[in-house]
């Protein structure tokens, strides 16, 4: 059975992410960037909370963890190799570690870059694949601590997942994200498509999370630095992948 998932959008630009486990009715909390905004929805609907998944140590991810596990009792979990930066973890996971809410498993999947010590939790009967600020839509996380190769390898472990698994980010950036893709690739017609289609959303008001990862891969150039028209378009024709994404990370911190 597969996981009830409640996007729940915080801040300016963030979202947090309630999973509900059809079999217990156990309920996890994907991030927790404030805590008002989560305790609304959930008693909204009555749930408790059972799991708090953390994905990396920045503020806008972690602010409303201790709130939340005092009011519920919730169990923390986050990445061993950034425990130091996290609040206080009742499981400290690494990469192929397993998470059980319910009868829901996941698999962690550590995806250094944005931070050294971020990970991904994707379940797979669900597909669906909770990435925070490593894959965004549209885009990716800027290299605050990690190198372009690091954030290389991390892009390409997720683009290796099912292509129906569908991508939920960290923030709403699909707006920036797809203005910058337009400069760099803007005569590729998956991309023209998909612009229209964020238009439309966002011109709704609605959130342009989750996207499928295939159509990710077919649009988010950050995905599509090993494609030789890419390179091109980079000057780096024949280029080694990751230089070509460290040149589009490049640009894209430069884009205004």
């Amino acid at each position: 059975m597969p996981l009830e998932i409640v996007t729940i959008p915080c801040r300016s630009d963030n979202y947090a992410y309630l999973l509900r486990d059809g079999a217990t009715g156990r309920v996890g909390l994907v991030d927790a960037p404030e805590a008002e905004p989560i305790r609304m929805e959930l008693a909204r609907r009555g749930w408790g909370l059972y799991l708090i998944l953390i994905t990396h140590h920045h503020d806008d991810h972690i602010a409303g963890v201790d709130a939340l596990r005092g009011e519920f009792g919730a169990a923390v979990v986050g990445a061993a190799a950034d425990r130091a930066r996290l609040p206080a973890l009742d499981k400290a996971v690494a990469d192929g570690d397993r998470v059980a809410l319910g009868e829901s498993l996941g698999t962690v999947v550590e995806v250094p870059g944005h931070t050294i010590g971020h990970v991904a939790y994707h379940f797979p009967a669900s597909q669906a694949l909770f990435s925070a600020d490593s894959l965004m839509v549209m885009g990716c996380g800027r290299l605050f601590e990690g190198t372009a190769e690091q954030m290389w390898r991390s892009l390409e472990t997720l683009a290796a997942l099912p292509p129906e698994t569908l991508v939920y980010s960290g923030h709403e950036y699909a707006e920036s994200n797809l203005r910058f893709a337009l400069s760099v690739d803007g005569e590729n017609p998956a991309l023209l498509a998909r612009a229209e289609e964020i238009a439309g959303l966002r011109a709704r008001g609605e959130a342009t999370v989750p996207a499928r990862l295939d159509l990710e891969i077919a649009t988010n150039p950050f995905l599509r630095a090993r494609d030789p028209g890419m390179k091109a378009r980079m000057g780096l024709g024949g280029a080694p992948d990751a230089a070509v994404f460290a040149e589009i990370r490049r640009r894209k911190d430069a884009f205004r």
